[in-house]
């Protein structure tokens, strides 16, 4: 490998690991992600410019939101995740992981794992979370099913349990909407269930990412509007 591509690697991985949530949201503006990587030797950004999580009682606010994934070959990715609180001041969250997808066909099969790092001085606890991810193609239709389980030792009480979910997108021209629906239980708490419509917008060098999150539950969010930019840059 040649020098200038080391060098540009290096950097990427530092930036993993300086910039590099709770529990993840991998393929925005959905909370579920797809069995596929980026192209060998691709950076992918995915700027989240605001989400936030309204329910009875209050608001969060999260910006900026980011995502910088590194393709590599033999179809693994590195993921790095980000988020911000601004209204208190602090990092909400930030992950670093792999994607790796042995089986690449019609239906993709393969394994995505995350380790959750520490955001707070006054907890030092990290966790791990990991989902079996499968993806089928019937053009123009892509189905997403995600299934697996976390545990998170930086809340004050550490929680563990099972996230997964379904995700139907279709492809017409520039425009890729989706809907999923999308459910998550802390062990010892109710189970919460999102649905949630978005649309992915091709503009040329760029994507444009919305989405919204319904809750199904008593506790879940009452809704979560999400709006993101995307963009890819191959390493020279």
């Amino acid at each position: 490998m040649a020098p200038r591509k080391r060098s540009l690697i290096m950097a990427v991985l530092i930036g993993f690991v300086a910039f590099a949530p709770r529990h993840t949201y991998g393929f925005p503006p959905y909370r579920l992600t797809d069995a596929d990587t980026a192209a060998p030797w691709t950076v992918e950004g995915r700027l989240g410019l605001f989400r936030i999580e309204r329910d009875r009682r209050h608001s969060a606010y999260s910006s900026p939101l980011l995502r910088v994934n590194l393709g590599l070959p033999r179809d693994v990715e590195l993921i790095s995740e980000f988020e911000y609180r601004p209204d208190e001041g602090r990092v909400a969250d930030a992950a670093i992981g792999f994607k790796w997808i042995p089986l690449m066909r019609r239906l993709s099969v393969g394994v995505e794992t995350l380790a959750l790092l520490p955001v707070s001085h006054k907890h030092h606890g990290a966790g791990v979370e990991s989902s079996l991810l499968t993806t089928l193609r019937i053009d123009p239709l892509r189905v997403h099913v995600n299934a697996g389980g976390f545990y998170d030792a930086r809340p004050v009480t550490s929680e563990h349990g099972w996230r997964g979910g379904i995700l139907l997108e279709g492809q017409w021209g520039s425009f890729r909407p989706g809907i999923e629906v999308f459910a998550k239980q802390i062990v010892v708490q109710p189970v919460q269930v999102l649905l949630g419509p978005g649309v992915i917008v091709d503009v040329g060098p760029f994507d444009v990412r919305v989405g919204v999150h319904v809750g199904l539950t008593r506790d879940a969010a009452n809704v979560t509007p999400s709006l993101w930019v995307t963009s890819k840059v191959p390493i020279p």
